[in-house]
């Protein structure tokens, strides 16, 4: 039975979980939440996910969400082909704890920047604010360009941590879209450039770019 996966277009923790499903070649039901209709506060939803958030996905009868949690989920109940977490314990944990990383200090250091840009209309914009938002984003992504020492992040193989980092990165330079001279593509470095190719170099990772992104 195939696994009915319940997304957000844009969200970077659906997106994590749309990358795994395809890198592990399961089969799976697409179902696309509207924010704007609050599809995800509904009471149907909410017997799955009782927090309202994204991403939720049901294999037969069993709802799982908390997008760490799923991935990890998806790479033990589809044991065939390439892993999520490879390698032996030493790089698990290594995968484990870049996914961490990215959720505990990437995701957050750019919280402000995004509640400044994209969550506030643009007469409200506090442009002191932005800089210091901007400032403090730098600092970690200038981190993530001395972790980046390879093709993927944990070895020679695309595994979670990569599937984790890269939306998160992804939806920072989109930023950039609402104000342009923000300049967050002038706070990538080369090595997290070379990389982010990378995973947009995979097979199915067109398929799972965010729909009102295209």
């Amino acid at each position: 039975m195939a696994i009915t996966f319940y997304c957000g277009s844009g969200s970077p923790f659906a997106w994590r979980v749309w990358l795994s499903l395809e890198m592990k070649g399961a089969e799976y039901t697409l179902k696309m939440i509207s924010f704007s209709d609050r599809e995800h506060k509904t009471p149907e939803y909410r017997a799955l996910n009782p927090r309202g958030k994204v991403p939720v996905i049901v294999d037969d009868g069993f709802a799982l969400y908390e997008s760490s949690a799923i991935v990890e989920y998806l790479d033990e109940r589809f044991p065939q082909g390439p892993k999520l977490f490879p390698g032996d314990i030493r790089g698990r944990a290594l995968v484990r704890r870049l996914v961490l990383e990215a959720d505990n200090y990437l995701g957050t250091s750019m919280d402000s920047l995004l509640g400044q840009v994209l969550f506030k209309p643009r007469e409200q914009w506090d442009e002191a604010a932005i800089a210091e938002a901007r400032a403090e984003f730098g600092k970690e992504i200038a981190r993530w360009e001395s972790i980046v020492t390879g093709p993927w992040l944990a070895g020679a193989e695309p595994s979670a941590a990569d599937f984790v980092a890269y939306p998160h990165v992804a939806l920072a330079l989109r930023m950039d879209k609402r104000k342009a001279d923000l300049d967050i593509a002038g706070l990538i470095g080369p090595r997290m450039k070379a990389w982010m190719q990378q995973v947009e170099s995979l097979p199915y990772f067109s398929k799972t770019i965010p729909p009102h992104w295209k």
